[in-house]
């Protein structure tokens, strides 16, 4: 298992928590001192309390709670948010409301996922042409709907 530094202030929230045995992501609280109401078409930065060290070769993403996003039109705007391995500072979670209804986001709720990943970083070079292949240009809806 990779271990992940986590520093922070851990009164109101805590540390990331897995909610399953097999998740993937592990839930982030709302590490606010009263309630945060998000307008309907609303967004805002939700501070989290955590700063992470994160070690090289590795980026964390921050993704949307499904529950969220089903039952209220809460998702995370920049999805999935990339934290890179030299970031020191607090995670905010970029939270959009979707929906037509307003939304209340409570101290301690949580608001989204964090995912850790490797990172593999490219090397790019120039090329003059490129191989052929059978789909070629074709993007959008090209394969299929």
């Amino acid at each position: 298992m990779n271990k992940i530094v986590v520093h922070g202030s851990f009164e109101s929230g805590k540390t990331p928590v897995y909610s399953s045995t097999l998740a993937s992501g592990a839930d982030i609280e709302a590490f606010i001192e009263n309630p945060r109401v998000l307008k309907s078409r609303e967004r805002a930065i939700i501070p989290t309390g955590i700063v992470l060290e994160i070690p090289e070769g590795y980026e964390a993403q921050i993704r949307p709670r499904s529950g969220l996003a089903m039952k209220h039109g809460i998702t995370v705007l920049n999805s999935p948010g990339t934290i890179d391995a030299d970031y020191r500072g607090e995670v905010g979670i970029i939270l959009f409301n979707s929906s037509d209804k307003d939304f209340t986001i409570n101290p301690g709720d949580r608001i989204a996922q964090i995912v850790f990943s490797p990172v593999i970083r490219a090397e790019f070079y120039q090329k003059s042409s490129l191989s052929d292949t059978d789909r070629g240009e074709g993007g959008f809806g090209s394969t299929g709907t």
